[in-house]
């Protein structure tokens, strides 16, 4: 039953200017608080922690739309509801009416939903009608669709084929800490699946009759589906040279078992760890694995991560592994993988091409994935891209299929509509962050839900691509280079590992990386997502990414205060 509390830091509502974000104790619940924001003249109070890792919200970004979106990792709130709007945020959060009276500020709220910290919806269900949506894979894309599903109140029946040996994960945690319990990290548990009528299916789909809308599996079995979601996410790409595919303790990593494997193979500590592919699953590891053990990353790139950061920022993660005793061997090529002296059957070395050898217990391999599609390969109804993905639409629609089929995640190639990108149709690109794969079932479950109930097709949701690294440290990156990038503006102190990384083509900000600088990424999303990013020039001159903020939210302030019409054409940029 909802009570009244006092909060111990706000004595007048007044003091708190807009856009402002007040984190206050809840006198009467030892160690509660809440956070109490005004935006555009209006008072919220909610939880004051992100649903995902617990981040303080007070840290966040509120945008002039009515959005807070978390410092860390680009999880975004409505304010005015508390629901989740963007990914990784699993749960919304509790709105509580904040009030002022007899010279205090009070909330109106049930203890456990402050103390709870989280709204979970109720999405228990009793399946009813004809719609069956069945969904092919079990990662974080598939998540977003099942839970969206539910949280819109979906009532027809919800299906989830995947070969993956456990339920849908937080699989960011497998390569930053090999993780070996699948229960830590699982998004929900197998009761809440159970309590929202979610079938949980343990198969491999081997093809798709679209005209007959059934899936065939590995078990002989068959399933019908009224909508159809591809999400098989990607297979990590092995290594087709000698010894790589024979010997054993050579090691991918995708699921739980492969790090429990990976971790048995490691035994005590003091071995010597082989890693080929300076990717992030490549650092992450090497950076989880260098206390204890001797560890070398192999690449032909010149710096580690390359290709998506650049070689002045590469260089900076480098020296930073480095310093853990990680070691790099860069600009080299792999000749084969030789047997260990010890156990023929069992990695002993790797050659490279210059000739050297590096004796090694274990090789890991991370040197990418590519799109699980090989079920379709066959399909006459579909066209594969030349990487195995799928075409859709903004909506994750997979053409010529009747509406009735999307692609999400690792295995989807959509028009990005981020900066850089062509402002009328937008840029294809195949995007493998687990973020974007999560927001793009979000979609999805919402286009579902929308044509049942119109005809009208449903506006697509924007959102700009985030990720996040451990690379000895924590790494925050939003945008995408897709379209390329020309030149790099870097600010801070990178020999001290902190800085704020901004990715230009020509004079637009296209991506922004950061390390102990969190606001930025968050904020610089942000305005990306409204079209108002600061240009390079700009940056160049000093311009601060958070001060730019404030000078928009200014603007929308002064803007609504002196006019009444929101519709102003001058204005619309603003009011979006």
């Amino acid at each position: 039953m909802a009570q009244e509390f006092r909060l111990k830091d706000i004595s007048s509502l007044t003091d708190i200017r807009n856009f402002d974000k007040v984190e206050s104790e809840v006198e009467g619940i030892e160690g509660s608080k809440v956070l109490v924001i005004r935006v555009n003249d209006e008072v919220h109070a909610l939880n004051y922690k992100c649903t995902h890792y617990g981040a303080p919200l007070k840290l966040g970004v509120v945008s002039p739309d009515g959005h807070i979106t978390c410092a860390w990792h680009g999880a975004c709130f409505n304010i005015s509801t508390g629901d989740v709007e963007d990914a990784p945020a699993p749960s919304a959060l509790n709105k509580f009416e904040v009030y002022e009276k007899y010279g205090a500020v009070y909330i109106r709220a049930e203890p456990a939903a402050i103390k709870g910290g989280q709204r979970d919806t109720n999405v228990k269900c009793a399946v009813e009608g004809p719609e069956k949506v069945v969904v092919i894979g079990g990662g974080s894309g598939t998540f977003g669709v099942v839970q969206t599903l539910r949280d819109l109140t979906f009532k027809g029946a919800i299906t989830v084929i995947s070969c993956e040996p456990n339920l849908p994960l937080d699989r960011t945690k497998l390569s930053k800490a090999l993780v070996q319990d699948a229960k830590k990290i699982e998004l929900r548990p197998k009761e809440w699946y159970n309590a929202a009528s979610i079938d949980i299916i343990s198969d491999e789909v081997t093809s798709v009759d679209f005209g007959m809308k059934t899936i065939s599996a590995k078990s002989g079995k068959s399933y019908p589906y009224t909508k159809l979601v591809l999400a098989t996410g990607g297979i990590p790409r092995q290594i087709p040279l000698p010894g790589f595919q024979e010997l054993g303790n050579i090691f991918l990593l995708r699921f739980v078992t492969d790090a429990r494997a990976i971790m048995a193979a490691l035994g005590g500590k003091n071995k010597k760890v082989v890693i080929v592919g300076s990717s992030f699953i490549g650092m992450e590891v090497g950076n989880a694995l260098s206390k204890g053990n001797d560890v070398t990353i192999i690449d032909t790139l010149k710096t580690p991560l390359e290709r998506v950061l650049g070689e002045e920022v590469g260089k900076l993660f480098q020296k930073n592994l480095e310093k853990s005793g990680v070691k790099f061997k860069m600009s080299a090529g792999v000749e084969k993988a030789t047997p260990s002296k010890s156990d023929p059957s069992k990695v002993g070395a790797v050659n490279l091409q210059d000739g050297t050898v590096l004796p090694a217990d274990l090789v890991i391999l991370g040197v990418g994935v590519r799109p699980a599609t090989d079920f379709l390969r066959d399909n006459p109804v579909v066209s594969l891209e030349k990487d195995g993905s799928l075409k859709t639409d903004e909506s994750f629609l997979v053409s010529g299929l009747s509406g009735d089929v999307f692609a999400i995640g690792d295995i989807a190639t959509y028009p990005y509509h981020g900066p850089g990108s062509d402002p009328e149709k937008g840029t294809y690109t195949r995007i493998e962050h687990w973020n974007v794969a999560q927001n793009a079932g979000r979609i999805v479950a919402r286009v579902i839900v929308h044509s049942l109930a119109s005809s009208q097709p449903l506006t697509p949701k924007s959102f700009i691509p985030i990720f996040w690294s451990a690379v000895g440290v924590q790494l925050r990156y939003c945008g995408s280079t897709t379209g390329g990038w020309d030149s790099l503006v870097l600010k801070g102190e990178p020999e001290n590992s902190r800085f704020a990384a901004y990715y230009c083509k020509g004079q637009t900000v296209v991506a922004v990386a950061t390390v102990a600088m969190d606001p930025i990424m968050a904020k610089s999303a942000v305005l990306m997502r409204r079209g108002n990013m600061p240009s390079k020039k700009e940056i160049e001159d000093g311009v601060d990414v958070r001060e730019w903020m404030v000078e928009e939210r200014q603007h929308v302030s002064d803007i609504r205060r002196n006019l009444t019409d929101l519709n102003t054409p001058s204005i619309s940029k603003y009011t979006q």
